[in-house]
Formats: C-alpha cells, sequence, structure tokens
C-alpha cells in the first residue's frame, strides 16, 4: 500500500495495490500491520477498529460534516465500493498547526482510494455519481449523545463539494447544524473535540 501524506496533519489517502486480470481484480483493504507501518506508528499505538459502517446515497447527496465530542471522538477509514464521492475532513483539534483547515479528495470504485482520518476530525462527503456506496471503519463506538456537527456550506470554510447548492440534497440535521464560527467559540470554554 502506498500511504501519502495530505496537508492536513495525521490525514493519509492510501493506495492499496490492485492486482487485476481478466478475471477481475483482487487487494487487500485493511491490515492493521501495514496501516500501522503506513501511518508511522506501531502496532499498539494506533487505536484499532471497533465497528465498520456503510451507506448509500444518491447524486446530489451531501452528508457531513460530522464528528463525536469528546471522551468519544473517532478515527475513521473511509472507501467506496460502488460510484464517486467527494471526501471532506476538516481538522478540529485546537493545538494542530492544520486547524480550520479541510482536504477534499475524491475517491471512487475505479481508484480504489482510502482516506484515514484521525480523532478530532468532522467528516463529510458529497455523491458525484448517480449512486455511491461507502464503508468505513471506526475506532470508537457510535454514542448518539456526543453527536455533533458543522454546517456543510458553512462561509467561511467555504467548501467546493462539486454539486451546485441547488441539487444539494441535505438531511434535516445537517441542514440545523452549527457554524464553524460556533463551533470555534466553545473550543475557548472547554474542550469539544
Amino acid at each position: 500500500m502506498n500511504f501519502i501524506k495530505s496537508k492536513i496533519e495525521g490525514v493519509y489517502i492510501i493506495e492499496p495495490k490492485v492486482f487485476g486480470d481478466q478475471r477481475g481484480y483482487f487487494f487487500e483493504s485493511f491490515s492493521y500491520r501495514d496501516f500501522c507501518k503506513g501511518i508511522g506508528k506501531r502496532e499498539g499505538e494506533v487505536p484499532p477498529f471497533v465497528q465498520d459502517n456503510q451507506s448509500m446515497s444518491t447524486y446530489g447527496v451531501v452528508r457531513g460534516l460530522h464528528f463525536q465530542r469528546a471522551p468519544y471522538q473517532q478515527g475513521k477509514l473511509v472507501r467506496v465500493v460502488k460510484g464517486i464521492v467527494l471526501d471532506v475532513v476538516l481538522d478540529l483539534r485546537p493545538d494542530s498547526p492544520t486547524f480550520g483547515k479541510y482536504e477534499a479528495v475524491e475517491l471512487s470504485d475505479e481508484n480504489f482510494r482510502q482516506l484515514y482520518l484521525p480523532r478530532g476530525m468532522a467528516h463529510g462527503f458529497s455523491v458525484l455519481s448517480d449512486e455511491a456506496v461507502l464503508q468505513y471503519k471506526c475506532d470508537n463506538y457510535y454514542a448518539p449523545d456526543y453527536e455533533d456537527g458543522i454546517a456543510w456550506n458553512d462561509p467561511q470554510l467555504a467548501i467546493d463539494w462539486r454539486i451546485p447548492p441547488q441539487e444539494a440534497i441535505i438531511s434535516a440535521k445537517d441542514s440545523a447544524r452549527q457554524s464553524y464560527l460556533q463551533f470555534t467559540s466553545k473550543i475557548s470554554s472547554h474542550s469539544v473535540v
């Protein structure tokens, strides 16, 4: 596997080695040993993944920007098994040199790329194909009482989701998310991520 550092500290784009022939293809999508080595950690230094999730969405759906507050933050390893998405990660770690910066990476069933985001990040994606199926591993369990988010269309972040805003399909919950400014104002009073 090829591990590419993104512009966000601790976030990696992972390209597996794909072996193809006339029958189709094969690739190893995850190995804890190789994963730890690829992100520069020893086995045991990286929390193991404890939950796998899968979602299906149609063109124009934008999900995010989601995160869980402390102490239930989640690191994630995201991949697309069908279709094309623009996957977005936003650094919410106040002590990080890339705090408030985001990275957008196209993931698809053709490029086989995966995106690893450590704890302390918000995550979202937009669906660029007719349909997309995502699978992602989480290193902490879902904790509904600690679920939070930032508005997908926050003007300060100005994320280009590559979907015309009038065509974006947003859940009621995501439509009511706080602004980035509201989020950052909470940081000074207590730790939220």
